[in-house]
């Protein structure tokens, strides 16, 4: 299963972008992880980017896809029921499941109406380039559980 971190924004080189190297290698068969980085260069007022970069990322879903918004209005998963889902999916059969991460100024409303699902991690705020590195954790330590290795303690 092809797991895509549609994300706005261009990570640069340092550490956010090292944790995310860091977990997105870790993963094995039969999940593989991807980022898809989508930007707007033009200089427009914040309600028109925000609206552009939502075009950007619901672009970049392959078709028949389940999508996961991230946003912090969405609905809180431990990391036992995250692997359920993704281990659900997996049994499934779904090719492809796309996580959505918005830039500094979230992500527009009709991104999150086109998601099958809306997760959050959490009550915070977090920063959009880290959650790249925080999501890749997640799908690495749901497929610790759903393999039984030991990575995840409960």
């Amino acid at each position: 299963m092809r797991i895509l971190i549609a994300a706005v924004g261009r990570a640069k080189a340092g550490p956010e972008r090292e944790l995310y190297e860091h977990y997105r290698g870790r993963v094995i068969q039969p999940f593989s992880l991807e980022l898809k980085e989508v930007e707007e260069k033009r200089s427009l007022s914040a309600p028109e980017l925000k609206q552009r970069e939502g075009e950007l990322l619901l672009a970049a879903i392959p078709d028949g896809a389940i999508t996961v918004a991230l946003d912090e209005r969405g609905k809180a998963a431990s990391s036992a029921e995250f692997a359920k889902m993704l281990g659900h999916w997996r049994d499934d059969g779904i090719r492809d499941v796309v996580f959505l991460i918005g830039g500094a100024g979230g992500l527009a409303d009709p991104v999150r109406a086109a998601a099958s699902h809306v997760m959050s991690f959490g009550a915070a705020t977090w920063p959009h380039m880290l959650v790249r590195g925080l999501l890749a954790e997640q799908v690495y330590r749901a497929q610790s559980i759903l393999s039984g290795h030991p990575y995840h303690r409960e």
